[in-house]
């Protein structure tokens, strides 16, 4: 939609109960309504700008090319009601408080809509009819959505986002434990409707089998969903991270158009947030995005044992936007594009369970490389660099004060960290790759056991370079301060003059990449699953 300020798909993650939408008043008759046409001219004699309208199901948009104008429909959805203006007003308000968490700069103010309901307008004196939301345009290539059709969604954005997000779902409200938010009931039946309403818009041979996997699902993470929300997990989120609602706009990648009309949908486990922009990915075909996405936001906010529910939130989320689409083309619009139930059949199906660990001093490449190897292997990362930090409640890039940061003790705490969330990580059936130079043969071992005692496949990705090209990187990358390591030369040397070579039983498992020469991250990729599926573990 060009030069929008508004997702052009409407509401999105809303909608488990609704069936076709019944624009019906309280009285079971249509409120009477603005003349949107009348509105339209009127903010175009205002501004002396060409005014376009585009609409929602549940709104109308008028764009004068420096904002936004959106005004609620008079309409009573089953999930929704603004056949009032109060309700339209209230809502209105909400939705401005609720999305200038992300994107303050978009959502600007609440106007008044006076006049009459035959001739509305946007400026002068006179009673208040209704009301809309002000907010800033923006063109169209702004939407993450857009920059992914057009192959343009690099890497670096996903990044920025991933930290955007996990800095708003760090921040965001806590519900309270008697607020019944988040209970193991309401998601399984959150998830059941979506089904069901689903089922209403016609049969597809899909659904049985989606619907068995959610409810088998849904009852073994019963005791998992009620943790989460007993340690704070569940908070007041977006609701709504679908590409269309994501935009890279004035040097900030972030999230409008979040859910303001039903507190339940929005108050969720931030896993459940964070699913459904990395279910987009997977959908539209970029698992590598999505896998990007979901490292960056795991190593800042900590969230590892979240991946136990992970992979039912992304199931869920395939499933709400398949039903968006359906009411979509209920409204005569068209809805073509991604198959989302295919999306939540793929997504139903885990990868297998394996370890690799990375193996090499300081400088030779082994977050890069890893970084690389979860996109393209899908697999979850632990890293010690962000790990040890944590351990000091820092943030990555937060420096670490004195020595005691870097002792011996801290280390077997940090290796005993990465031993615990590499094992909750096995155990919720990913692939995992524990990023850390394991130079001792006792580091190693600490993992190989457990990956043994949990019979899953290890492998050790030994990366190595020529040492003046250590060297080089090592004082590049201290210089740039963007990178978690805080080693410095005399760490390198040090590394250098006393690491253990890998025994003879370790080579057996191991990669060999030479990160001074270009690197065949697929064969790497292949080569992991290709060990994991020969060897014993």
């Amino acid at each position: 939609m060009e030069a929008s300020g508004v997702e052009p798909s409407g509401v999105g993650a809303g909608i488990p109960s609704a069936g076709p939408p019944d624009p019906q008043g309280a009285a079971g008759q249509p409120p009477p309504s603005l003349d949107m046409a009348a509105l339209q001219a009127s903010l175009q004699a205002m501004t002396g700008r060409p005014v376009r309208m585009v609409q929602t199901h549940v709104s109308w948009i008028l764009l004068d090319g420096e904002h936004a104008w959106k005004i609620k429909k008079p309409l009573s959805l089953g999930f929704l009601d603004f056949s009032t203006r109060r309700a339209r007003e209230l809502a209105c308000a909400e939705e401005l408080r609720l999305n200038r968490r992300l994107a303050p700069a978009l959502y600007l103010d609440l106007v008044p809509v006076r006049g009459s309901l035959a001739q509305p307008r946007l400026d002068g004196d006179g009673p208040v009819v209704d009301h809309a939301l002000r907010m800033r345009q923006f063109p169209d290539d702004a939407l993450l959505s857009r920059r992914l059709v057009e192959g343009r969604l690099e890497g670096a954005t996903v990044d920025r986002l991933a930290l955007r997000l996990a800095a708003f779902h760090r921040q965001a409200a806590r519900a309270s434990v008697g607020d019944g938010y988040g209970v193991p009931a309401q998601v399984r039946g959150a998830t059941a409707q979506v089904l069901a309403a689903l089922a209403r818009y016609g049969a597809d041979p899909r659904l049985a089998s989606l619907a068995a996997w959610c409810d088998a699902e849904g009852r073994r993470l019963r005791r998992s969903f009620e943790a989460r929300r007993r340690a704070g997990w569940v908070r007041e989120c977006h609701g709504d991270l679908h590409l269309d609602n994501l935009i890279d706009f004035e040097g900030d990648v972030t999230a409008f158009d979040c859910l303001e009309f039903d507190p339940a949908l929005r108050w969720i486990d931030v896993q459940a947030d964070i699913a459904f922009a990395c279910m987009d990915l997977h959908a539209h075909g970029r698992p590598d995005l999505a896998w990007r996405l979901l490292d960056g936001w795991l190593q800042d906010t900590g969230d590892h044992a979240g991946m136990a529910v992970h992979r039912y939130y992304l199931v869920y989320r395939a499933l709400v936007r398949a039903l968006v689409l359906a009411l979509r083309r209920s409204q005569g619009a068209e809805a073509a594009g991604v198959d989302y139930l295919a999306a939540a059949q793929r997504l139903t199906r885990p990868g297998e369970a394996r370890l690799l660990m990375t193996h090499g001093p300081s400088g030779s490449g082994k977050s890069r490389l890893a970084l690389a190897l979860l996109e393209a292997a899908g697999a979850v990362r632990v890293r010690s660099d962000v790990e040890r930090k944590r351990l000091f409640g820092l943030r990555a890039l937060e420096a670490t004060q004195g020595p005691q940061a870097y002792s011996a003790r801290t280390t077997r705490r940090t290796y005993a960290r990465l031993r615990r969330l590499a094992g909750e990580l096995l155990a919720a059936g990913y692939p995992v790759i524990v990023d850390a130079a394991f130079l001792e043969p006792s580091q190693r071992e600490l993992l190989v056991t457990l990956a043994r005692s949990m019979g899953r496949p290890w492998t050790l990705l030994d990366c190595h370079a020529d040492a003046a090209l250590l060297r080089q990187r090592v004082l590049a990358r201290r210089q740039l301060g963007d990178d978690p390591s805080e080693a410095g030369l005399r760490v390198l040397e040090a590394q250098l003059e006393h690491g253990d070579p890998l025994r003879p039983e370790e080579r057996a498992h191991c990669i060999d990449v030479d990160t001074g020469a270009p690197v065949d991250v697929a064969w790497i990729a292949a080569r992991w699953a290709a060990m994991a599926g020969e060897g014993a573990p």
